[in-house]
């Protein structure tokens, strides 16, 4: 049980240490992952909203949470790399889509940057399929639910 707890907690920590580095540091450190390159379909590849920054700053969370609980430095990084790479793909198919950064895309925002940084879990702590499956519905959940309280406060730029 607390092992699930743990491990949302770090999907939390790499879907919301971005957002909060992208406030902290405003401008700064905010190279598109992309590079500003468009796609052949003539919309950009991701959007200038994934940067080197949150890519850095929400595997760094993870990696340190991963250590202070002992769940282990190199998981940890793996683990919010993978959240993180969920995110991109989602932003990519959402630009294929041609849906706006800023559009919502219920489930394609939330499950790929949680059930694969999960699969690496099930597979690295011998989780049953029931964790995996609880963990990433829990975030989904979440995401969707807090999104427009940390928009009214301020803390997110839009409201999903």
């Amino acid at each position: 049980m607390l092992i699930s707890i743990e491990l949302l907690v770090m999907l939390v920590l790499a879907n919301g240490v971005p957002v909060l580095a992208a406030r902290l540091f405003g401008r700064r450190w905010s190279a598109p992952v992309d590079g500003g390159r468009l796609w052949r379909d003539g919309r950009p590849v991701l959007g200038r909203s994934k940067t080197w920054r949150g890519v850095v700053s929400g595997a760094l969370a993870c990696c340190l949470f991963a250590w202070i609980t002992g769940i282990g430095v190199v998981f940890g990084l793996a683990f919010g790399l993978l959240g993180l790479t969920g995110d991109i793909i989602s932003s990519f198919i959402k630009r294929r889509a041609g849906l706006a950064s800023s559009a919502r895309a219920l489930g394609l925002d939330q499950i790929p940057e949680a059930l694969l940084p999960m699969l690496l879990a099930w597979l690295w702590l011998d989780l049953g399929w029931l964790i995996v499956a609880v963990v990433v519905v829990l975030f989904t959940v979440s995401n969707i639910l807090l999104s427009p309280i940390l928009y009214r406060l301020g803390i997110r730029h839009q409201p999903h």
